[in-house]
Formats: C-alpha cells, structure tokens, sequence
C-alpha cells in the first residue's frame, strides 16, 4: 500500500525531473557564459538555481493536481497523482517546495525573494484558472520560463543585453510551445470547458497566430543583437533560423495530437539549442 501512495519514481515524473536539470544548466550557462562571473563556487548562485527549480517543481506538481481529470484523457500513460504519488501528498509537496523556495529566495535578497513568491503564486493561479483560459495562462508559463534567465542578472546586480536576449528567446519559444501543447490537448480540454485559444479559434488560426510568433522571436532576437551585442548573424542562423524553419515546416502539415506532441517535444529542442549556444556567445 505505501509504495502506491508514494514512489521515488513517481515525484521525479510529477516534478518533470528533465525541464528542472534543464533550467538549472540555462542559469548556470547564463552565469558562466553570459554575466562572465566564476560562478561555479559561488554558492549564491546554488541557492538561486534550487530555489527556481524547487518553485518550478512545485509549479509542476499543483499542475498535474489540478489536471488528473483532464490527463485521463489527454495522456492517460502519464497520469501520476493518485496512482504513484497520492493526491494530499502532492498538495503538502507543492506547498514545502513553494514555501522553501521562497524562502531561499528571500535569504539571498528581497527581490529574488518576492520574484519567487510570486512566481510560485502564479503558477498555482495558472494551474487553478488561467491556464484554461485564451492565451493567458500560456503568457504566464513563457513569462516565468524567461524570468528563470533573467534572475541571474538580478542576482548580480547586472543588466547585459546578452542576458535580456536569451530572457526573450526563451519567453517567445516557451510562448510557442504552450499553444503547440494545447493543440496536442485539444480533446481532453474541450471536455472539461476550457477556452484554450484552439478550442475558440481552430487549429488553422491557432497556427497563424504561431507562424507570426516565430516571426517576432526571429526578427526581435537579430533587432537586439543588431543594436547591443554584434554577435556574426551565422550564429543565428544556425541556433535559431534553421530550427524554426524545421517547426514551420513540420506545424504546416501537422493535424493530429502525435503531430503535436512531436513538436512539442522539437520547441524543446529548440530550447536546449538556445541554451547550448550561450557556450559560443
């Protein structure tokens, strides 16, 4: 019985134990390669990574809590809460994550503090309402995805146009992967009455609105480098446009959940590209 109520196997799926390492590794590359600090001993700089990632992880958590419903139907394979991990132990995890990540926060300065305690507040209003709503809670998601990057720059007190950059990329690719996502959970939404923007637009607007959305990143991307940082455009070329051009042509064709689920899984990619490239920025 106690192996049903909780597995170690289960929290590390409930907490999307692969998008945790990957925050991680973006604030630390941040860090590294774009602020230019020696900041692989700076135990500040350890404190900031686990307080965004145990926020993040009780983000996910209260996420899957909300969304058991829903998941039966979506991607019943993947449903933990009340199989693997049970439902008030998911609730008391999110609230200790939330609550010491906060706190962490607040111990290395009361920006990052309040930044955190709101960032752990709306990602349980975003799994409670706004993530069932048109654009909004996809806004939410991609805004806190792109202030993960920007803390670092918090953290030290600098502001590089190198850093608002990646803060951008991965805003608009995160922005971008949500809807894709909430193509792929077409069905198992419009069940349950949410207003995701391809259930009260179609899958053809919801795509249009994607293909300008990969416009902007591209063109406000190469504007700010074009301003600020001169980095060679092959650099984006490479990390960037071609990746982006593949999503377009692969989202042109795409009608079905696995079409999207795939491509769901490429903005990840595209991600892990953008967070690689801080090496030759």
């Amino acid at each position: 019985m106690a192996s049903q109520q909780f597995t170690l196997t289960g929290f590390l799926k409930l907490t999307r134990f692969w998008n945790l390492l990957i925050i991680a590794t973006a604030q630390y590359f941040t860090a590294f390669f774009l602020v230019g600090h020696s900041t692989l001993c700076d135990y500040r700089l350890f404190l900031l990574t686990a307080s965004t990632v145990i926020v993040a992880a009780g983000g996910y958590i209260i996420n899957d809590y909300y969304d058991v419903k829903i998941d039966l139907i979506n991607k019943p394979g993947r449903v933990v809460i009340g199989k693997k991990v049970a439902r008030r132990y998911a609730l008391l995890f999110h609230s200790v994550l939330s609550i010491t990540g906060t706190l962490i926060g607040f111990f290395l300065s009361w920006q990052i503090g309040v930044i955190n305690f709101l960032s752990a507040f709306l990602l349980w209003w975003y799994s409670n309402d706004l993530k069932r709503q048109p654009f909004i809670g996809n806004g939410v998601v991609a805004l806190l995805t792109g202030l993960a990057i920007f803390l670092v720059s918090v953290l030290y007190q600098t502001h590089l146009p190198l850093v608002i950059t990646y803060s951008v990329f991965a805003f608009a690719i995160t922005l971008i992967r949500e809807i894709v996502k909430d193509m792929e959970d077409l069905k198992g939404d419009n069940t349950f009455g949410c207003q995701t923007l391809p259930i009260i637009w179609g899958l053809r607007r919801t795509k249009f609105l994607i293909y300008f959305l990969m416009l902007v990143l591209f063109g406000s991307v190469v504007y700010i480098n074009e301003v600020f940082t001169k980095l060679p455009l092959l650099y984006f070329f490479v990390f960037l446009f071609l990746p982006l051009v593949f999503l377009f042509v692969r989202l042109l064709r795409a009608d079905t959940k696995k079409d999207f689920y795939k491509l769901s899984q490429w903005c990840k990619v595209i991600m892990l590209l953008g967070v690689a490239s801080m090496v030759f920025a």
